[in-house]
């Protein structure tokens, strides 16, 4: 029996990708490795093979046509025998003190017969080439070490929420919430780290960092000039995340609010780079996302609209879009986004 499995989607990542796999490898035998080579071009598919002849009993590789980040969490998912699930980019790692801590207590666990629907752990922003680190913790809303629920929770903060990074969810409760994302699409991370989470009654809050993830790379999808060449993708994804669950059907009320801020999050940097973009095309496509947003939940969206964030990023006429994009701006020298 697997305690964890690791999805890792690896798109031509013959130059990173052993970074990556071999902290995974240090699980040993409680975990479960799949390597997803997406039709890679490069070497990235026999690498993935060679793992798996000489860790036969815990690499398993899947090749399948290129279709995106989404698709090789999907096939991930699909084959995983882990009680755990864990998606790891090919060019982050794990820190593997912190793996053999994560391991020790989902045994601990498991032995006791003790449900924990998400687990959270801390992620490093790691500017490996510059040697700088950032550490993202959650130790201010979650009782670190206990197992809880939504409503023992406290306030998340102006730049903290649960992304992918640094969850782990219980393998059988991913696939009870039908969470399925789309293929050939970026930023799917943010369906991945919402639609499970009105299912999960248990969480517990290893305060360790866990997961790496590297930033340096010109061509990563969180660079502002890379969203935005991608903006009908962010968009769509908005969408996707904002339809996915009626929030009114939400038993939380503190689960129900964090996940209010996380739609006005994404709508608010979906409407912050279309201001960015700046043609009139840009600007029809901002005024049709809050009109949809409109349409799908009237309640919602005037939460989104009047009472979060979001709302200072769809300020009417050329004053209020001056007055957001300066807003931002000075944001982004505050605070170390990338």
């Amino acid at each position: 029996m697997k305690l964890l499995t690791f999805a890792v989607p690896c798109y031509n990542s013959q130059d990173y990708m052993a970074r990556c796999v071999d902290t995974l490898l240090t699980g040993g035998d409680r975990v479960e490795i799949i390597l997803v080579d997406d039709g890679s071009t490069d070497n990235t598919g026999a690498i993935a093979d060679r793992y798996a002849e000489e860790h036969p009993d815990i690499v398993k590789v899947i090749h399948q046509p290129n279709q995106g980040h989404g698709a090789g969490v999907n096939a991930g998912l699909d084959n995983a025998t882990g009680l755990y699930y864990k998606v790891v980019d090919s060019d982050d790692w794990l820190d593997t003190g912190s793996l053999e801590r994560l391991l020790d207590q989902l045994e601990a666990w498991h032995h006791a017969e003790t449900r924990v629907d998400m687990v959270v752990c801390n992620y490093v922003y790691d500017h490996l080439h510059e040697g700088k680190q950032s550490s993202m913790g959650y130790r201010n809303i979650f009782p670190a070490g206990k197992i809880c629920g939504w409503e023992d929770t406290g306030r998340f903060g102006p730049s903290q929420y649960l992304i992918m990074h640094a969850l782990i969810f219980r393998t059988q409760l991913l696939r009870d919430s039908g969470v399925r994302l789309p293929v050939h699409t970026f930023y799917v991370d943010n369906l991945f780290a919402y639609k499970p989470l009105p299912l999960v009654e248990t969480i517990c809050y290893l305060d360790m960092d866990l997961y790496h993830y590297f930033l340096g790379r010109d061509d990563q999808s969180v660079n502002e000039s890379v969203l935005m060449r991608r903006i009908d993708q962010q968009i769509k994804v908005n969408k996707l995340v904002a339809e996915s669950v009626d929030l009114k059907t939400v038993r939380s009320p503190k689960l129900a609010r964090y996940m209010t801020r996380n739609v006005s999050i994404m709508t608010s940097i979906s409407s912050i780079h279309l201001l960015l973009i700046g043609t009139p095309e840009a600007l029809e496509k901002r005024r049709e996302l809050w009109e949809y947003m409109d349409r799908l939940d009237p309640t919602l969206y005037k939460k989104l609209r009047y009472h979060c964030l979001s709302g200072f990023t769809y300020l009417p006429g050329s004053f209020g879009r001056w007055l957001t994009l300066t807003g931002y701006r000075l944001a982004r020298r505050v605070v170390q986004f990338q």
